[in-house]
């Protein structure tokens, strides 16, 4: 599955990896990406106006592994991953996913999210298919357009960003009009219990606030009867046959309220990354579990927190800052409806703190107010912000999650700008 929207060199760094036996695109697609260069042959039409190109060689499948979808993922690294997922992991993720939300058969859902990553097929295509309901689709993000769909398709469910639920929750404008959905799964970005307690309450539903990832599908989530302190303020419980632990620095297994580097092992753990054409197998633990880069606090109840990523941090002066921290903080703003940090340059100190904000009035939000926040919740000040810039929107990927890369880019542009005031 490849974004319609994907570069000429993020499809070249996709083809590489996937060597693919045939390519189905829109034309003007199959053109920007050079396909027919790359595959000779005559093109078919197939599915209603699209394209088809194919390789005259005999295909071997058995160079997946049994893979059944492979979905692109820029990982950390900006560069397109191939995500080899199993039948049986999509059957099982969806599965747990239909259980938790008490779906029955025959419930309409909403694909919000492109199809272009495993996780967003699995739970935008493949537990439709399941369910054999309606599926609610949409071109491209538009939040009324969205919502409208959603509510006259009486869907149950849908899964999203962070982003996403919150441009939602403002659209309804406090008027329910999800009060039918069942449950919103919300993950692939920072999350603030205030703001999507907002969100829910606006739209009428209850959000879901989880933890997962291509690699390894949707493996946690709370219940639709749990508390707000639960749905929206941790990232639920391991599905049934999954196991999700926190490791200290010395190895040894994190005890309640303790924070250590994720793994996970679990049925919708993935065969592996396609490359040169052939499937290559994760590198896993003695034990069998896949390390997450994620930072993890398992509580007394079971229930768990995903405290960042061991790489979000902003060297100021020596002294490691965490990121996702002062993101938590910053979003319990009442004025605040997104929020992201991101580092600048500095000929002393190496990198500062600066802050990109999205109001939820659309006014501007002073230095001074956030700081003053910050001191109110106890934040240390030695993690402030230094700078402050108001924006329209935060940057974001393709699939709607925020795009660090594009925030740091961003916050450089307008600290250069604005002369590091």
């Amino acid at each position: 599955m490849v974004n319609r929207h994907t570069t000429p060199a993020e499809f070249t760094a996709a083809w590489e990896d996937i060597r693919p036996d045939a390519v189905v695109a829109e034309p003007s697609a199959m053109d920007e990406w050079a396909v027919p260069t790359r595959l000779p042959d005559p093109a078919r039409t197939v599915l209603d106006g699209w394209t088809c190109r194919s390789a005259p060689d005999s295909r071997e499948v058995s160079r997946w592994a049994g893979g059944a979808l492979i979905g692109l993922t820029s990982g950390s690294t900006g560069r397109p991953k191939g995500v080899v997922q199993s039948e049986r992991a999509l059957r099982y993720a969806a599965t747990s996913t239909i259980d938790v939300n008490g779906l029955e058969p025959g419930d309409a859902v909403a694909a919000i999210v492109p199809l272009s990553s495993t996780a967003a097929y699995c739970f935008g295509v493949y537990l439709s298919l399941l369910l054999r309901g309606p599926l609610v689709l949409t071109g491209k993000w538009d939040r009324a357009v969205a919502l409208r769909r959603m509510a006259d398709a009486g869907v149950r469910w849908t899964m999203c960003v962070p982003t996403m639920a919150l441009q939602m929750g403002t659209e309804a404008a406090g008027s329910g009009v999800l009060r039918g959905v069942r449950s919103i799964t919300v993950g692939g970005g920072p999350m603030d219990r205030g703001a999507l307690a907002r969100a829910e309450r606006s739209l009428g539903t209850k959000i879901l606030r989880v933890f997962g990832m291509s690699e390894c599908l949707g493996h946690t989530s709370p219940s639709p009867d749990d508390p707000e302190e639960i749905r929206l303020g941790r990232d639920g419980r391991p599905f049934p046959g999954t196991d999700v632990r926190a490791l200290t620095a010395d190895g040894q297994t994190a005890g309640p309220g303790v924070t250590g580097r994720a793994q996970v092992r679990g049925p919708s753990l993935f065969l592996g990354y396609a490359r040169e054409g052939r499937t290559d197998p994760p590198e896993l633990t003695e034990d069998g579990y896949l390390p997450t880069g994620d930072l993890l606090m398992v509580h007394d109840d079971g229930t768990l927190t995903i405290m960042g990523r061991e790489k979000d941090i902003i060297i100021r002066g020596g002294r490691n800052i965490d990121i996702t921290e002062i993101e938590r903080a910053v979003a319990s703003h009442p004025r605040v409806a997104r929020a992201c940090v991101a580092p600048v340059p500095d000929d002393v100190l190496g990198e500062r703190v600066a802050l990109l904000v999205v109001a939820e009035d659309g006014s501007g939000v002073e230095l001074a107010e956030v700081t003053g926040h910050l001191e109110s919740v106890g934040l240390s000040k030695t993690k402030w912000p230094e700078y402050v810039y108001g924006v329209e929107e935060l940057p974001q990927t393709k699939v709607g999650k925020l795009d660090r890369g594009g925030a740091r880019d961003l916050a450089i542009r307008l600290h250069t700008r604005e002369g590091g005031s």
